[in-house]
């Protein structure tokens, strides 16, 4: 469960490392986000010479939590960190290369582009 002013990693190479959630977007009554759902944030740390910058907002996908996923059969899942990819308005993302397992809920969200990138899906 991702809420304003959770830090998240950069499971991607756009330039970025940290990110801090400003603000879970689709969601009204709750202000918590779950593994597909799109947030805006802003870079806490940044790589040097690289297109994002620090202090830049940003929105994201996350694709990992540590609060577990319960699936349709039953089966949960959950990761050891808490994990986002940056995307751009159409939901492309901004890196080539997406670092990390990712989860399959993602594929139901229509982000099949970075479940193309991603080295492992879980």
């Amino acid at each position: 469960m991702i809420q304003p002013q959770t830090y998240l990693t950069v499971a991607d190479n756009s330039g970025a490392r940290q990110l801090m959630c400003i603000r879970v977007l689709g969601r009204n009554e709750k202000q918590v986000g779950t593994i597909g759902d799109v947030i805006i944030a802003v870079v806490k740390d940044a790589l040097p010479n690289m297109q994002l910058k620090k202090s830049e907002i940003v929105r994201a996908v996350i694709v990992r939590t540590c609060k577990g996923v319960r699936r349709a059969n039953g089966m949960s899942i959950r990761f050891d960190d808490n994990a986002a990819v940056i995307v751009n308005k159409d939901g492309n993302p901004r890196g080539t290369r997406v670092f990390g397992p990712v989860a399959r809920e993602l594929r139901d969200r229509q982000f099949t582009k970075i479940i193309s990138l991603a080295p492992e899906v879980v």
